[in-house]
């Protein structure tokens, strides 16, 4: 049986086809994690109220379509345009737009691998740490991470200066323990996670 020969390095890159594929490649964008935090418990219960009342009246509007013989193929959009799920859709609209406005947003952005790499190697385990398994500083590669990730975009969708390693060791020092661990996880989860989005094509 004859050996397939693999056409040359130079070739491939010529290619048209894997030029193209290549070019995708390069243009993904690192991925993105958003982490939110609110104190408002009220602004998050009036979101939740508004949800099962929602919830409630496409119940009783689905009701009222098979009683008025609704044919199925209009049925959900006299659901929706119902007299009362018009007013539950506006009221939860309402209350999900008051907890947005007292919800901080955080927006962390993976490390291209070198970037990742070389953090790592600044803030390596003590002695201590490595011997319990540690791959970091736990001290002092938390904030550098949450600094090094966080990233910050103006009304106009421009990035702009983010956090700083001193802005993020004063969060994880002054939170409690759940939200700084909220913060931390945030950072370093968008560094770990699989992601497979391009596709077929």
């Amino acid at each position: 049986m004859a050996i397939q020969q693999q056409p040359p390095a130079s070739a491939v890159a010529k290619d048209p086809h894997w030029a193209r594929k290549m070019a995708r490649l390069r243009a993904r964008p690192l991925a993105e994690r958003i982490a939110e935090f609110c104190d408002d418990d009220d602004a998050k219960s009036r979101v939740t109220t508004a949800t099962i009342e929602l919830a409630t009246a496409r119940a009783a509007a689905r009701t009222a379509a098979e009683d008025q013989g609704v044919p199925d193929g209009d049925r959900d959009r006299w659901i929706e345009d119902h007299a009362l799920v018009v007013i539950a859709t506006s009221a939860l609209a309402t209350a999900k737009a008051e907890l947005e406005a007292v919800t901080i947003s955080l927006t962390f952005r993976a490390l291209p691998r070198p970037v990742w790499k070389a953090l790592l190697e600044a803030h390596g385990p003590t002695e201590e740490q490595a011997d319990q398994g540690m791959e970091y500083d736990v001290d002092t590669f938390p904030a550098a991470l949450v600094a090094a990730c966080h990233v910050e975009r103006d009304e106009n969708g421009v990035e702009v200066d983010g956090m700083s390693v001193a802005d993020a060791q004063g969060l994880l020092d002054e939170w409690s323990e759940p939200d700084a661990r909220l913060l931390f996880t945030a950072a370093l989860t968008v560094n770990q996670t699989l992601r497979g989005d391009l596709g077929k094509g």
